[in-house]
């Protein structure tokens, strides 16, 4: 028999701002406990919120084992805890910091009416248990968050930015905001040739399932069949990373406490696909590399979708890779993505003309149209070395669109 223990502890201070002024501020602190028996291939699970003896949660655990759910892996062992966290704000600081916000907004763009907030948010994820796994890991943020909305507007809301840092950078938020806002009413025509400049993680939404194991096994994805084959740019390389640096929040360890050799495993490699995504249980049932990609569940067993994609940078930047070329920035784009054939189409409501760092102009309404073999293949340009825009990885590809 073996015990195992997982702590999920989170707090959250935000400052809500409604059309321009402060409304509320809310604070929230939880803890909860995930105590785990294993014995004879079943697992007993209990979680508890809140605080509770221990012998009591493995008392409840174990008394859960009659409910025969199927677990009959070994547990993991090693020690390691990870901090990432930086500056903490106290709630005064917090107060303060969103008043310098606020009033930067209303002094330099008193043109919108702005919605959102102002908060900051810890969380602490460990694993432990009696074969000698001990792993935890910290980080914290401060965010600003917001929509905005020009008062000539007829709409309710005409684009949004937000900026998340360990340690907060206000001129990196004063410069994001003017850069949205300062040229926002200007109207512009759309480039000939359409390359959207975006954070890139719905645009590998895709990916999710076309590698899953269990449906590149059961013949059901895109990339059936097409293990070893190279079908993306050789610029193309896309990796679960939980690196320091590329990380937020996530932890270095899966579901099951597995850690991966430098935080890193890599599903495509320059453009050739070489292997689909499994845990334990799904690499055992159809004899699949084990990659790591147990997805944590307080209540119950772990099951496959650990993952936290990373597309490689580049070692040019974004106007480097631009080479004179202007860029789209999709701002609010709501209703589509891919279907089941790869191909993507999505209306874009709100989109902003860029040079690469700096924003020209507002867009009218179009469609953006491609499919997934093209916009990481013969169209895919690259992801920056730099942060401009959006202060955080941005990428380049072709698209088609219709107005």
């Amino acid at each position: 028999m073996t015990k195992e223990k997982i702590t999920n502890q989170f707090s959250a201070s935000m400052i809500n701002i409604e059309e321009n002024k402060f409304k509320s501020f809310s604070k929230d602190s939880r803890t909860e406990h995930s105590f785990r028996i294993y014995d004879g291939g079943y697992a007993g699970i209990q979680l508890i919120q809140g605080s509770i003896d221990e012998a009591e949660g493995f008392r409840q655990a174990e008394k859960n084992l009659e409910l025969k759910r199927p677990y009959n892996f070994t547990p993991e062992t090693g020690s390691r805890h990870r901090d990432k966290s930086e500056q903490k704000l106290s709630d005064k600081e917090l107060m303060e910091l969103a008043h310098q916000v606020l009033d930067y907004l209303n002094t330099h763009h008193s043109d919108f009416i702005f919605k959102g907030e102002v908060s900051a948010y810890g969380k602490t994820l460990s694993m432990s248990n009696d074969l000698g796994l001990d792993v935890s890991n910290t980080d914290y943020r401060t965010s600003a968050e917001f929509v905005f909305k020009h008062k000539d507007s007829k709409d309710l809301i005409d684009g949004w930015f937000s900026i998340g840092q360990r340690t907060f950078d206000f001129k990196k938020f004063t410069d994001m905001a003017d850069n949205y806002l300062t040229n926002f009413t200007k109207t512009v025509d759309l480039p000939e040739e359409l390359i959207i400049q975006s954070q890139y993680y719905g645009f590998l939404s895709k990916m999710y399932d076309t590698l899953d194991a269990e449906n590149l096994a059961l013949g059901t994805s895109l990339f059936s069949g097409k293990i070893g084959e190279k079908i993306f740019a050789d610029s193309f390389t896309l990796t679960h990373d939980v690196t320091d640096k590329e990380t937020w929040f996530t932890p270095f360890f899966d579901g099951e406490g597995v850690m991966l050799p430098d935080d890193k495993y890599t599903y495509i490699k320059n453009g050739v696909i070489l292997s689909g995504y499994a845990d334990k249980r799904i690499a055992d049932k159809y004899g699949v590399p084990h990659t790591g990609s147990a997805r944590m569940n307080m209540a119950d067993i772990p099951n496959n979708g650990f993952l936290n994609f990373r597309i490689e940078r580049s070692d040019k930047t974004v106007k480097e890779l631009l080479d004179g070329r202007l860029t789209v920035v999709p701002v609010m784009a709501e209703g589509g993505g891919f279907n089941e054939k790869g191909e993507y189409i999505t209306p874009v409501q709100t989109s902003l003309l860029c040079d690469g760092e700096h924003i020209l102009g507002r867009l009218p309404e179009f469609t953006l149209k491609g499919n997934i073999f093209d916009m990481f293949g013969k169209d895919f340009i690259g992801v920056g070395s730099d942060d401009p825009v959006f202060d955080d990885k941005q990428i380049l590809m072709r698209m088609q669109y219709s107005k």
